[in-house]
Formats: C-alpha cells, structure tokens, sequence
C-alpha cells in the first residue's frame, strides 16, 4: 500500500489528466452520492456523473471537470473514463458567440414580422 494516489482521466482517444503523489480525490457518483477516495481504498467500479472532479496533491486541491462516466480504483490508481470534453471558451468567445445568436434571433423576428405583414410594437 502506497501514500499517495495516481489518478487518470481518460476518454476512448486521449488522455485528459495525469497525476501521481495525490493526497485524495473525490468525485460525484451516479447514485447521488459524493466519494473520497484515500490511499488504500478498496476496490471500487462505479459510474459518475457531471461535475468537478477535485483531488490534492502537497501543493493544494485542483479541479477538472468531467462528463458522465465509469470510476475504477485499484491499488491505489484512480481511472475516470469519461466523455469527451470540449476544450473552454474564452471569455471574448463566448461573448461574441452570444452578440452573434442575438442579431441572428433579432433578424428573425424581422422577418416573421414582415411575412405577418404587422408593424412591430415596442422598443
């Protein structure tokens, strides 16, 4: 039995996440229930679900996000296989997509106006 835990995160064609020397990690089960998992854990396959996957090492706790998928400890090693999860948006990204499905929903409703043959009321 080790001190320190090795945690994987993978999907079928990467690898998102490696680490050793890891105090803990903890994650949210399928069952409703979260799990901590320490050094000298039994055994365990179950599945996750949607949220943060938090683990320490000796600099402090981390985070990593993850999709639905299977949890499998052994010996120490903790396996996430889960889905793939696109990489984040930039701030400006997100913003410029949002300003872009505006003038799109905008120019849309023009045109149902119009094909109503209605003067629009409001703004």
């Amino acid at each position: 039995m080790s001190d320190a835990l090795r945690l994987r995160v993978l999907t079928a064609t990467e690898v998102l996440l490696e680490d050793e020397e890891l105090r803990w990690v903890k994650a949210q089960l399928a069952d409703g229930a979260p799990i901590g998992i320490y050094p000298g854990h039994a055994p365990l396959l179950a599945e996750v679900v949607p949220s943060l996957l938090r683990y320490a090492d000796r600099q402090g706790e981390h985070t990593r996000e993850v999709r639905r998928g299977v949890l499998y400890v052994r010996e120490d090693q903790v396996t996430v296989f889960t889905e793939h999860l696109p990489e984040p948006e930039t701030a400006l990204e997100a913003d410029e997509e949002a300003a872009a499905t505006e003038r799109r929903f905008d120019r849309l409703v023009r045109e149902l106006w119009e094909m109503l043959e209605l003067e629009p009321t409001g703004e």
